[in-house]
């Protein structure tokens, strides 16, 4: 407890030029007495604490020994905090908020941060914690797992990294199953479980599978799909195709270009094209315009005695 206390003092001398014992012992809800005691020790750790006299004294830490704030501007300094504590919200670090505590001495303002970030909605906080445990200790866990051709197997897997791309999570690591690296999205988990058994760092890592599809699919040629969506469809296809080719229409309609690499690309993309309803219409090519319309009577099919 006392180090901690100790801890704390240091970084609200850091953040502020002058504070009392008065106000020092009434934070930590100890004596001034016990204060007095905690200075002798910050000083004597080497750390230069000046005491100063009269009505606005205290004690404070000469400036030459704070970090100077010109090394990172205020937007920098606002960014890293704002990104800090929404990681250390949903991982629970603690080690996070003590490098948030020493970036907030280097503020010069108490401004409204000019970006926000808030992750810690995420449903899958205690598997995100746990896999990042995992990864920390040299932890093997064991998992079910729905691949993407709907096979459910169980996985054993030495984690290396949280990742977050694609606007959903992955784990990747060294998988025991297929005896190669893999990333698994962290929604098609169950399950999950930290094993008592350690495994040796990783020290190299192979090229990622973006890496690799890129080289595989370098010389394929590709598909450009044409949507039309209707104005009610508007605000979520925005959402769903931000980076994509689009036009605006006179009738205030929207066309989409997706450029997909090759074929492989459709396995999800047409689970969303589908999930828009009458609000999208594939446009071009012919074979994906075949492809939905066989999907449609198939579910025809599959409700036809309602």
């Amino acid at each position: 407890m006392k180090l901690e206390r100790l801890i704390s003092m240091i970084y609200m001398l850091l953040s502020n030029e002058v504070v009392s014992a008065t106000a020092l012992a009434e934070k930590y809800n100890v004596s001034q007495r016990t204060i007095y005691r905690d200075i002798e020790t910050i000083c004597a750790a080497g750390i230069p604490v000046v005491s100063y006299q009269g009505v606005n004294g205290g004690y404070g830490i000469i400036e030459e020994y704070k970090m100077d704030r010109s090394l990172l501007g205020s937007y920098d300094v606002g960014t890293l905090i704002t990104i800090l504590n929404s990681m250390s919200t949903v991982f629970s670090d603690d080690r996070a908020q003590e490098t948030i505590n020493k970036l907030q001495t280097l503020q010069n303002d108490q401004k409204s941060p000019s970006v926000t970030m808030d992750i810690s909605s995420w449903p899958y906080r205690e598997t995100l914690q746990l896999l990042r445990t995992a990864i920390t200790e040299h932890r093997v866990v064991r998992f079910e797992y729905i691949s993407a051709k709907n096979e459910r197997v169980n996985r054993v897997v030495e984690p290396i990294q949280l990742m977050y791309k694609y606007r959903t999570w992955y784990i990747y690591g060294y998988c025991r199953l297929r005896n190669d690296y893999r990333e698994f999205k962290v929604t098609r988990m169950g399950a999950l479980r930290m094993m008592t058994e350690h495994f040796k760092p990783h020290q190299e890592l192979p090229n990622s599978e973006d890496d690799q599809g890129t080289q595989a699919n370098a010389n394929n040629e590709g598909i450009a799909v044409k949507l039309h969506v209707t104005v009610d469809g508007l605000a979520r296809a925005l959402d769903q195709f931000y980076d994509d080719e689009r036009t605006f229409l006179e009738d205030g309609t929207l066309l989409i270009t997706i450029n997909l690499s090759d074929a492989s690309g459709l396995g999800w993309l047409m689970p969303i094209i589908l999930s828009f309803g009458d609000k999208i219409r594939v446009v071009e090519p012919l074979e994906i315009r075949m492809q939905v319309k066989e999907i449609l009577e198939k579910m025809l099919h599959t409700y036809q005695e309602v």
